[in-house]
């Protein structure tokens, strides 16, 4: 496993808000993560990244409890791998899953309002970060655009009081311009609330992102600063099996 050193902005000299010490995922037969270990920062954009199929999606599933996990998981120093995904949430970890499940026969303000009842789309987090939604409060979500699903879903969880927020391939299946639209939301979500990040977007990774921990087959391979590894051609492609393309994100 390489280990490059950390990231000047990885909240060095702060405790780490997640921490996982040899987590095990499996299903069935299958021993999908084998002894996962990182940490993630009190600051920043942490990416998790790899090859499909290697257990990204399934490390934040663990991290808040929707599959079967052994080892320790750390939440601001309180271990919570044995506590159910309910009081997880309520400790203050948000999620955005890969597929939004955002309420497609509510309109986008009762998808909010399903959160912060007495909000909606009147949270100001909301008008200052999403306007577009402010405008199409009335629509139905299952009618919006797949950008604008998105940006349904990441609302939805801004609208609690976070510790750290885990998002799981946001930009994937957007246009080139949402996916600017998305990278500006988070790298502003990011100032104030750590994230640790699901993305194949490298430019995005490139944008915003502070540290970079790769998978592969279960298992960690590599942690270190993110400018790093997308500066080095042969590491990238050595580790994730694509070359770094400078076009993706404005």
């Amino acid at each position: 496993m390489t280990d490059r050193n950390s990231s000047p902005r990885d909240g060095a000299g702060t405790a780490p808000v997640l921490e996982l010490d040899d987590v095990h995922v499996r299903y069935g037969g299958s021993h999908i993560l084998q002894g996962v270990s990182f940490e993630v920062p009190a600051t920043g954009v942490t990416a998790l990244l790899g090859r499909n199929g290697v257990g990204k999606t399934t490390t934040l599933k663990a991290v808040i409890g929707l599959a079967p996990r052994s080892g320790r998981i750390l939440l601001q120093g309180s271990e919570i791998q044995t506590t159910s995904t309910a009081k997880i949430v309520r400790g203050g970890i948000g999620y955005v899953p890969e597929d939004r499940e955002v309420f497609g026969g509510l309109t986008v303000d009762e998808n909010l309002r399903l959160v912060a009842p007495d909000q909606g789309v009147e949270a100001p987090v909301v008008g200052r970060l999403f306007p577009d939604l402010v405008a199409r409060r009335g629509q139905r979500a299952g009618t919006l655009s797949g950008g604008q699903q998105q940006m349904v879903s990441l609302a939805r969880v801004l609208l609690r009081d976070n510790a750290l927020l885990l998002i799981d391939e946001p930009t994937k299946g957007l246009a080139p311009k949402l996916v600017t639209e998305v990278a500006d939301v988070l790298a502003e979500v990011a100032r104030t609330t750590p994230v640790l990040l699901v993305e194949q977007n490298l430019p995005l990774v490139r944008r915003i992102a502070d540290r970079v921990v790769v998978l592969d087959a279960g298992r960690v391979v590599h942690r270190g600063a993110a400018a790093d590894l997308v500066a080095d051609a042969d590491l990238t492609r050595e580790l994730l099996g694509v070359s770094m393309r400078r076009e993706g994100v404005a």
